[in-house]
């Protein structure tokens, strides 16, 4: 019972969205904060499905611009990872997402960027593009460096292309992770809690395209390292032992 009641309001929470948001779009068209206005509305769905999101924000994490790197789990980012998202910051995503009715409409007229990876020439392309955006208009941008879901198997290989735009814009990258969401689901009152943390942003001056593995190295390990921690923590919030598979 409590899955059909929550899917039917998770179903008319997100028709208003984007109902809404498609209005406000269509009066400013790919305005600097409507991926943030998005966010905000999504983020409120978060209580209803039981889940109690801690947002955490390291103190040097001022106005930007910068490249965030957030870790991509399963569908409930989309609740989770939206309580950190500031203003003047856009998604990258797939193209293929423009093929989604509605919701790749509106992913487009938000301001978002999308990529087709699977070209490797277009990717590129889209990538310096996406250097000029960051310069010219003080924008950040909000990327997952995996490129997938992870779905529960921990933080997976980074793909290089959000190294070498934050490289190539001379702007710091902020790893953003959210804690392990392997517990949520639809049929569970109390989803217990997702701690979201916004790390310390890292320099990229004086790099250049040849530090490119290394530096993707070096902030993989860190945000491992973080977390880990922060399931562990989470974990014991929520007054259990944290599942091997969850880490």
């Amino acid at each position: 019972m409590l899955l059909i009641v929550r899917s039917m309001l998770l179903a008319v929470s997100l028709l208003l969205a984007f109902i809404f948001g498609g209005l406000v779009c269509l009066l400013r068209p790919r305005h600097r904060d409507n991926v943030h206005m998005f966010a905000k509305i999504f983020s409120s769905v978060a209580p209803i499905l039981g889940i109690k999101v801690i947002v955490r924000r390291h103190k040097d994490v001022q106005d930007g611009p910068y490249i965030f790197l957030a870790n991509h789990q399963n569908n409930f980012d989309l609740f989770t990872h939206t309580t950190a998202v500031p203003k003047g910051t856009v998604s990258l995503g797939k193209k293929s997402l423009a093929w989604m009715p509605l919701f790749g409409q509106i992913y487009w007229l938000s301001g978002n960027i999308l990529i087709d990876r699977k070209n490797r020439h277009s990717a590129f392309d889209t990538m310096a593009k996406t250097v000029e955006k960051i310069k010219q208009k003080n924008l950040s941008v909000w990327i997952f460096p995996e490129g997938t879901r992870s779905r529960g198997r921990g933080l997976l290989p980074f793909k290089a292309g959000a190294f070498h735009t934050a490289i190539a814009a001379g702007v710091p990258v902020v790893p953003v992770l959210a804690s392990c969401q392997s517990h949520i689901k639809l049929n569970r009152w109390n989803n217990g809690v997702v701690i979201i943390d916004m790390m310390a942003p890292v320099a990229t001056a004086g790099l250049d395209k040849a530090d490119v593995k290394n530096f993707s190295a070096q902030i993989h390990a860190s945000m491992s390292a973080r977390f880990a921690e922060i399931n562990q923590e989470a974990a014991a919030l929520m007054g259990k032992t944290l599942a091997s598979d969850d880490v």
